[in-house]
């Protein structure tokens, strides 16, 4: 019989049982065995059906410990407030100029800022943004007439989550080079903000299960009451 590697030894029994998250946390640090900084994901199926309006699942959290990624930020304003993006560090800064590079195809960004003022011109890329998940919307901070400081907090660790149709949230939570304390403080955070953005039509279970993985290790189930949740 072939030997098997760590990785494969950790995929068996213990990645099928519930563990503290904190415990979770330390397997997925003690499996990431790439010669890269893999990033950590967190995976919460919520006891959703989001084809119904009253059951979607959407927001932004501020990661305490930042997500370890750098960011681009693309922002939609004029003048003053496009001087004042650009300052918080914004990449790519306009108004028409800016829609007519996305509309031809540039999307080296991670993010989309709009004032309000530009929306109408920002809506006219839907077919664009809305599919990959970057159509800039109030709800979620990255419409606003702060844009100096969405700009801010999108590089300093916020994130945000949308329940996809299976009911499931996706969202990255660090890197495997975060302290122990830091991914916890972390994983805290997320799933204090899928409770707190739990919608009206919610019935039963709101958070069904919980796992956690690096880009290349296996993934550990979560017992969600370790998380009060």
């Amino acid at each position: 019989m072939a030997k098997l590697t760590k990785a494969q030894k950790a995929r068996t029994g213990i990645t099928e049982e519930l563990l503290p998250f904190a415990d979770a946390i330390k397997l997925v640090k003690d499996n990431a065995k790439a010669k890269f900084d893999e990033s950590i994901e967190i995976a919460v199926n919520l006891g959703v059906d989001p084809r119904h309006a009253d059951q979607q699942v959407r927001g932004v959290v501020n990661l305490p410990s930042g997500t370890g990624r750098d960011v681009r930020v693309a922002v939609f304003a004029k003048d003053a407030k496009a001087e004042e993006a650009k300052a918080a560090g914004a990449e790519h800064v306009g108004a028409e100029d800016l829609y007519e590079k996305i509309a031809g195809g540039f999307m080296e960004f991670d993010r989309v800022i709009a004032s309000p003022d530009m929306m109408a011109l920002v809506g006219r890329l839907g077919k664009v943004l809305g599919p990959r998940g970057l159509m800039p919307n109030p709800k979620v901070g990255t419409v606003t007439p702060n844009v100096a400081q969405a700009v801010k907090d999108a590089k300093g660790g916020a994130v945000e989550f949308r329940v996809e149709k299976a009911g499931i949230v996706h969202a990255g939570i660090g890197k495997v080079s975060f302290t122990q304390d830091a991914l916890e403080a972390n994983v805290k955070a997320i799933v204090d903000a899928l409770v707190r953005a739990k919608p009206s039509g919610a019935k039963g279970t709101y958070v069904k299960r919980i796992a956690l993985s690096s880009t290349m290790g296996p993934g550990f189930k979560v017992d969600p009451a370790s998380l009060g949740a």
